[in-house]
Formats: structure tokens, sequence, C-alpha cells
């Protein structure tokens, strides 16, 4: 806080400002234009040094006619229905100064519901805010200057131009503000503060550690020994752990890749550069952990010792603390562990931010402040500008490049499709290939217009055979997953999928009431097909006779490209939500547009 003083300390914590800059960014809702000017701006407000002349009053209306000092005009005060109060505002000849809208009515020069005002000669901030007015202007003239600012880190220029937006004069108002908006020049100010202020908040909250453990083996002995080439991109990434391995200092990085980038590879390459210390992966769910421990056996030297540690494996202290790697599930957070060098979270969206940071405490020797490297992993790629605003708080690594190229077809489909799609499954299944249905409910709702997968599933079971189901609630949700993957045509099911287990025969998804869900949650629908190489179809099923954001979706299979589209369709600063988990939103910085002013302000950060 940069004052000492209760009273204001007070009245600070009421804006809910605790810095300079926050206070700064509260800016005026309007300016209200208190000079005496020697003529009239008509359909403008105006400010009248003005003496009653006559007072005409009537039920509907109460008219006052005036003569205006500053201008020598006449006019007239109208009141429409007025209130008794009215009565006692003006006396005859008594000498106001008054404020409020110009316009003509005939010949007559009507001033409209004006109000009577005490502070004249100069233009006045209007803020929008708990306090009085007057008491906002007062803090403002108090703590913003140019010098202050300045000191809190803002170019000059900026830092005038704030300062000028809340000690408004009628040269630089004319320069601030066009038709009622911030200027171009006004705007760009507000909007590098309001991103530097947000980084440099994030810059504090990034804690240094020491490291646990400082080493890490070459990992071309483990990218050699694999029966494919690691892309450019995979590669690249784990050279980036091993050099936040080899530091003194924690190590903590966000992997970002899309469905199917390949991140299980970075993930066991790093268990192998930490051998011979010890490393741990945390997976979302149970069937994921059995994947994971299925690929680091097929992959990784056999001296390396992998343990599955889940709540049905629950395996003892002494076998993990004889185990190389431990692959398990929030299990995990409930076990004695062994000290590691690195903890791998994957999917990390699907764990809380208390539940990972807990993981890594676990993990380090009592007493000892050093603790093991983190590395967390996503299939939710983000838009550029928001991996820079996040990389303020936590390193961030892309794997963009794809193994092998998906063939997906996308379309957007409604009841009059509908046999045209059965035809389609009928096809797919006698191929072998397998169809999952995404439903939005699990029982049927009278507030939403589509089926539930409880009434649309005696149709499925009727005319198909094969036919499984489940649903975030369901406890055997896992055990009928890993039945469909061996003998199911069918998979009827609630995005409970969205991140899951891999079905290698899956060509085909049909999400019902596509509009109802986010872009990000329909790719990873749509990545569930197509993981080895098949053809896949995705078909997104809508009740709406157009959605400019399906058809937009449709036309691509990147998920970069569906994080920028996302970031189109809903409003930017409501996606400052993720790694740093701040809630932050922004009311003038655009993610989708101002890219350019983050990158001063990182470069300002930075010293560079």
């Amino acid at each position: 806080m940069f004052t000492d003083d209760p009273k204001e300390r007070e009245k600070l914590a009421k804006l809910h400002v605790g810095d300079l800059l926050g206070l700064a960014l509260i800016l005026p809702h309007h300016y209200d234009d208190n000079r005496l000017l020697d003529h009239l701006r008509m359909h403008e407000e105006n400010t009248v040094d003005a003496t009653v002349t006559q007072i005409a009053f009537t039920p509907k209306q109460l008219k006052v006619t005036l003569h205006a000092h500053n201008t020598d005009d006449i006019l007239t005060a109208v009141f429409f229905n007025p209130k008794r109060f009215h009565r006692s505002m003006f006396a005859q000849n008594g000498r106001y100064f008054l404020r409020g809208k110009i316009s003509l009515f005939g010949a007559q020069i009507q001033i409209v519901q004006p109000k009577i005002i005490t502070q004249v000669g100069g233009i006045v901030p209007s803020y929008k805010t708990p306090l009085q007015n007057r008491s906002v202007v007062a803090l403002m003239q108090r703590y913003l200057t140019p010098e202050a600012l300045a000191a809190e880190g803002l170019p000059a220029r900026y830092a005038q131009t704030l300062f000028d937006l809340h000690n408004p004069t009628e040269e630089n108002l004319d320069r601030l503000r066009k038709n009622g908006a911030l200027a171009p020049e006004a705007l760009r100010a507000v909007k590098f503060t309001e991103i530097y202020r947000y980084l440099k908040r994030m810059k504090g909250k990034k804690s240094e550690h020491p490291a646990r453990f400082s080493e890490a083996r070459d990992p071309e002995g483990f990218i050699q020994n694999l029966p494919f080439t690691l892309t450019d991109d995979q590669q690249h990434a784990i050279r980036q752990l091993q050099t936040d391995m080899q530091s003194t200092k924690q190590g903590r990085r966000i992997i970002i890749g899309d469905v199917g980038c390949g991140k299980t590879m970075v993930m066991l390459a790093a268990a192998y550069m930490a051998h011979p210390n010890k490393a741990i992966i945390m997976a979302p769910t149970t069937i994921l952990a059995n994947q994971l421990f299925e690929e680091a056996n097929k992959h990784l030297p056999e001296t390396m010792r992998i343990a599955l540690h889940t709540q049905k494996s629950n395996l003892k202290k002494e076998e993990l603390a004889a185990s190389d790697l431990i692959i398990g599930t929030h299990a995990l957070l409930h076990t004695e562990l062994p000290e590691v060098a690195v903890v791998m979270i994957d999917e990390q969206h699907r764990f809380g931010t208390k539940q990972r940071h807990e993981l890594s405490l676990m993990t380090r020797q009592e007493g000892n402040k050093a603790l093991p490297h983190i590395f967390q992993f996503s299939a939710t790629p983000i838009p550029r500008t928001q991996a820079m605003v996040e990389s303020t708080l936590i390193d961030v690594t892309f794997i963009r490049q794809i193994p092998f190229t998906k063939t997906i077809d996308t379309a957007v489909i409604g009841k009059p499709d509908f046999k045209a799609l059965l035809d389609h499954i009928r096809s797919e299944i006698a191929q072998n290939h397998q169809v999952l249905v995404i439903y939005p409910l699990v029982e049927a709702s009278e507030n939403i217009e589509y089926q539930s997968i409880d009434e649309a599933r005696s149709f499925w079971e009727k005319n198909f055979e094969g036919v499984y189901s489940t649903h975030g609630k369901d406890k055997d949700k896992e055990k009928v997953l890993v039945e469909f993957r061996e003998k199911g045509n069918i998979l009827l099911a609630t995005t409970v999928v969205e991140v899951g287990i891999s079905l290698p025969r899956l060509t085909t998804v049909v999400i019902s009431g596509a509009e109802r869900l986010g872009l990000a949650t329909l790719h990873q629908l749509k990545g569930r097909v197509s993981r080895t190489g098949l053809k896949g179809y995705c078909y997104l099923y809508t009740n709406l006779q157009n959605s400019e954001r399906l058809n937009e979706f449709m036309k691509t299979t990147n998920g970069f490209e569906v994080a920028e589209l996302d970031l189109k369709f809903r409003k930017s600063g409501d996606l400052i939500d993720g790694i740093a988990q701040s809630g932050e939103h922004f009311e003038y910085f655009d993610m989708r547009e101002d890219g350019e002013i983050l990158e001063e302000a990182k470069r300002l950060l930075s010293g560079y």
C-alpha cells in the first residue's frame, strides 16, 4: 500500500485498490465541463451562471426562465413530472450555477433537467465508485503524479497520459478523448498499464526454490532406442527439460501440446534423464495411469524399475522406495512417497493448484527446503498471447507438431441429416470401427431441448449391437471404457471421455448439442478419433439454424488455431485463469489484438 493513513487506506479498500497503478486504472466515467463559456454549445452539456426571472409550476411541468450572465442568453429550464422538492429549488431573482443539456424548442433555448452545482471554472472528472466523487478526485490529486507513476515503472509518456486523464484540461481532454471514448493514444497507455501491472504482480509471485537434484543424463540413449523418430518439437521440449533439471533452481515448466502430439514420450524422456534418481508421474484417471505404465514398460530400459500406484494397486512404502519411476493417480497424495528429482503431472488442469503443490512438498526430505523439478503437461492449447502472459509465472513449452497427419472430416448436422448419419455409423461398424456419441446430460431435463443418455439408450440398443454407456458419476466408468475398447461398437457418454482412454478403433464422434460446449472441449472430443491414423469423422449435432462458431471450428483440426478461435468468440479477459489461476479480468487489454503491447510490457519488466 502506498499510504500509511488509516482513513485513506479505508477509502482505497472500498475501491478494491492496493497499489498506485490500480488507482490510476480507475478512470473517470465521464467529465463534467464546468467552465463558464461565453457561448452556448447546442446539444451538449453547458454550465451557466443564471438569475431566475420567472417560475411557472404545473402538475406535469416546471418551467424556470433564466438570464445566463456568462452568455447573455435567455433560457428556459424545463423539469418534466416535477417532484415536491422542485418547488423549493429556485427562488425568484435567485442566482445559481446550473449544468444541463442545451437544445432548441422552436425559437426557445431550453436547458433540460439542469442540476445546481457548486464547483465551477474547470473540467471535473466524474467517477463511478462507492465513494463520493470529491473523495475520489482528492485521492487522485494526492497520489497520482507523473513522477509517482514513472517510479512504478511506467514509461514517461504513459505516466503523463494517465495523469492527464485524471487531471483534465480543455487541451488534453480533446487530445485524449474522441466522441466520448478514449482516443488511441490514451487507450494504448491504459492497456499497457493494465497488462504491465498484471505481469508485475505475477512476477512477484514467481517463487524460486533450490532444486533437490541438479543433474540430468543425456537423453540420446532413450531417443535413439525408440522404434520411431521424435518430432523436432518433442526433442526441443526434452532438451528444455534437461536444462531445467541441470539447474540448481527448481524447474517449473508446463508443456502444452495438441491431442496426439506425443507428450508421453517427453515424460518418459524426463524420467530417463532423472535416473538414477527417482521420478513421479501423476495422471488424472486409473486408465491413463495404466496406459502410461504400459508405454513406460515398452520404451524405458529394463534396468529402470517402474511402479504403478493407484487405489487398486496401493503399493507399500518399500515397493515405492525401490522404484525408479512411480506412475499413479490421486492415490499418490495419500501415500508416503520417497524423495524424487522430478514430479510430472499429466493433464494438469484436472488437478487443483493445491494438489499439484502438495505432491511436490510430499517428495522432499523433511527439513530440507529444496524441491523436485515440476513439469506439468496439458493437451489444451492456449493462444500465443495467453502463453506470453502466463510465462511470467511459469516457463512454457509448446509441442505444435503431430507425429502423423490426422485426417478428420467435421460437419455441422441437424435432424434432417440423422438418417445419413445412421448409414455412416453402420458403415463404420461394418469395418470394425467404433463410434462415440456425446450427450449433454445423463437424465432428461426440461431446460435442455436435447435428449439425455437415458432417453437415447433404448434407440441405440434396439438398432445396434455392442452399445455401452457411461458418464462422470458412473463408479464403473473406467471398467466400461476398457470393456468398450475391447468389445464395443457404440459408446454413449457425457464429456467424461474428453480426457480418457485411448480408443484405437474409434473413427467417429457425434456431439449432441454441440453449441453448448466450449471449442476447447469440442476439440478434445474430436481428438478422441483417428488416434492411429485411421480416417476420422466428427459430427456436430445442433438444433441451431446457423452457428458461426461451429462453422469456423469445422474448418480446422489444429488445437492452437482452435484456441485462437475460442479467444475470438469469448471475452478475452476471461481467459486469464489457466496456469496462473488468477481470475484476472482485463477491462481494456485485449488478448486478441494487443500482443505487441504485451511484448513491450514484458521487455520493460525483463530489463531489455
